[in-house]
């Protein structure tokens, strides 16, 4: 085989990707990954179904990564959903929309993709090495730690794909941030994102309803109003309503110091029916009763009301109806990043040029989550390491061309 020697550091997504993009163009593809098998973030995910993308309107869809969104546009435009549904169609995967939009492959799992993914690359040339940890630049070259000892690979061309610094156990503990800032390479620190958060609960609410499931909710924060459902938790609040509101929440905490989720717990009632259905209850009746009765609420959203309403506007039919549509919850902090399902910040986009290449390092690529770019949950984290290992890969190409 002719071409290049590119070495893909990283066999996540973004990486493996990338090499089958590369692998087309006749270079010599080694992939490394210090882990003792690939892609296996990718693989804890599809353990509950894959969300592989998302099948909502395509420019809705593109404006999903924040303020990334215009900087990742040109990527996701050339990998979009119905490209990825393709893609798992050649491998044998089919899929399915759920009531969501988000798009699941029909077997609801991700090994059997992943096991035909990699039989692809193997067929096209692909080699991966497993256990070999990157540590570092030196001689020109890159360090890596094998069970063989240490070892410095040269290359023509390089592309990082290490992941953010979420779920560490599974590989992205974010160690390379050290060795790229002393190379000149401007990195965010990196945040929680899709992350659920600390409350400060009560011991008796806490022991409890840990565990216990909101449904058929809203919650509003500045990220706009969504309806969904969310837990609660030892230590506060998770779920996928919480994950949507996250980054808002966090950046919220960030500068003000406090922030509150606001729950509507009755969306299909107004306050004005709520407050006169309430007071036409018994007053002698529990709250309990008076809740279910007058507002259909029941069980850990009554809890929750006790937990957070005073006594005087628990008594108040006009007070609580108020509350029950629009009922705040504190929060303290976010969970730690290693529990978070993805990471915000990463390498900054000002040191990346059109063809995803590090300026301060001629050669060498990035994608993935090692970028500042963050996103919600349902197909759309896994869609952009789709799109940003593509795209450098075609970076790649061009710049070898060149």
């Amino acid at each position: 085989m002719t071409g290049k020697q590119i070495a893909i550091i990283g066999a996540g997504p973004a990486g493996l990707m990338a090499a089958e993009v590369l692998s087309l163009s006749g270079h010599r593809i080694t992939v490394y990954d210090s882990m003792p098998t690939v892609a296996r973030k990718f693989l804890l995910a599809g353990k509950s179904g894959l969300n592989i993308t998302h099948s909502e309107e395509y420019s809705r869809f593109a404006s999903r990564f924040g303020p990334s969104s215009e900087r990742l546009r040109s990527a996701l435009d050339a990998s979009t959903p119905d490209d990825i549904k393709s893609w798992a169609a050649a491998l044998g995967t089919e899929t399915f929309t759920g009531s969501s939009g988000r798009v699941f492959p029909t077997v609801m799992k991700a090994s059997p993709l992943l096991r035909a993914w990699l039989g692809r690359l193997e067929a096209q040339g692909v080699k991966v090495r497993t256990r070999h940890r990157w540590s570092g630049f030196a001689e020109g070259g890159f360090v890596f730690e094998t069970p063989e000892g240490r070892r410095i690979l040269q290359c023509d061309a390089a592309l990082l794909a290490l992941g953010g610094a979420s779920y560490p156990r599974l590989g992205s503990d974010a160690a390379w941030i050290t060795w790229l800032r002393d190379k000149g390479v401007d990195i965010d620190d990196f945040q929680p994102a899709n992350c659920g958060f600390d409350v400060a609960w009560s011991t008796i609410f806490r022991e409890r309803f840990a565990g216990g499931p909101l449904k058929a909710v809203t919650a509003t924060s500045d990220a706009g109003t969504f309806p969904g459902e969310f837990v609660i938790s030892q230590h506060g609040i998770e779920g996928s309503l919480v994950y949507a509101h996250a980054a808002s929440l966090r950046d919220r905490l960030a500068s003000d110091g406090r922030a509150a989720l606001t729950i509507d717990l009755a969306p299909g009632r107004t306050t004005e029916r709520l407050s006169r259905d309430l007071a036409r209850q018994d007053v002698k009746a529990s709250l309990s009763n008076r809740l279910r009765k007058g507002a259909g609420i029941e069980g850990v959203k009554t809890a929750l009301l006790r937990e957070l309403v005073s006594p005087a506007d628990l008594a108040d039919p006009e007070r609580l109806s108020r509350l029950i549509k629009a009922l705040p919850i504190p929060l303290l902090r976010p969970r730690p990043i290693t529990e978070a399902i993805s990471s915000a910040g990463g390498i900054r986009w000002s040191g990346i040029d059109d063809g995803y290449m590090l300026k301060a390092l001629p050669g060498v690529f990035v994608a993935g989550e090692m970028i500042d770019w963050e996103a919600p949950t349902g197909g759309y984290l896994l869609s952009a390491c789709f799109a940003t290992g593509r795209a450098a890969a075609r970076g790649m190409e061009a710049w070898l061309g060149r």
